[in-house]
């Protein structure tokens, strides 16, 4: 009995770890990401950019904080970037504007915590990207609430 218990549960541990193995294999790279752009079509461009943007703010705020500026600038570039083409592409399709919108005011946000942490060399592009941040949503937020014609 103790025998089959032991086994079963080395078949359990097994399968889990497995699991797990199959779901980082699962997760897409950024660069990934960024190729499928071209083949997916316009009304889910715009989610797959956030995507992208989202990752690299994370990946931007790590290197921020690990002291890795250049490499920290060339994230927050993506993200800038990506958060550029997911507005023009929501505009286009008129899909996904609401969570776009949610998104890149996160993204606001969190830049704006991170230019606490940082010295005022270091802040002037991080500044410069939560301003074209900002551009964008403005611009999603005046694509969803078109003034009409009286």
């Amino acid at each position: 009995m103790l025998g089959r218990r032991f086994t079963y549960s080395w078949m359990v541990l097994g399968l889990v770890a497995l699991a797990a193995v199959g779901v980082r294999a699962q997760v897409p790279t950024v660069e990934q990401m960024k190729s499928r752009i071209a083949s997916t079509t316009l009304r889910d461009r715009p989610k797959l950019c956030i995507q992208i943007a989202q990752r690299q703010m994370a990946e931007a705020d790590r290197l921020y904080v690990a002291a890795e500026d250049e490499k920290a600038g060339a994230a927050l570039t993506d993200v800038v970037t990506y958060t550029e083409l997911a507005r023009d592409y929501s505009i286009q399709s008129h899909k996904y504007q609401k969570q776009a919108e949610i998104a890149v005011r996160e993204m606001t946000r969190k830049l704006n915590e991170l230019t606490h942490t940082l010295s005022q060399e270091e802040q002037v592009p991080v500044r410069d990207a939560i301003k074209r941040l900002e551009k964008v949503r403005d611009d999603l937020l005046a694509s969803m609430f078109t003034k009409g014609v009286k």
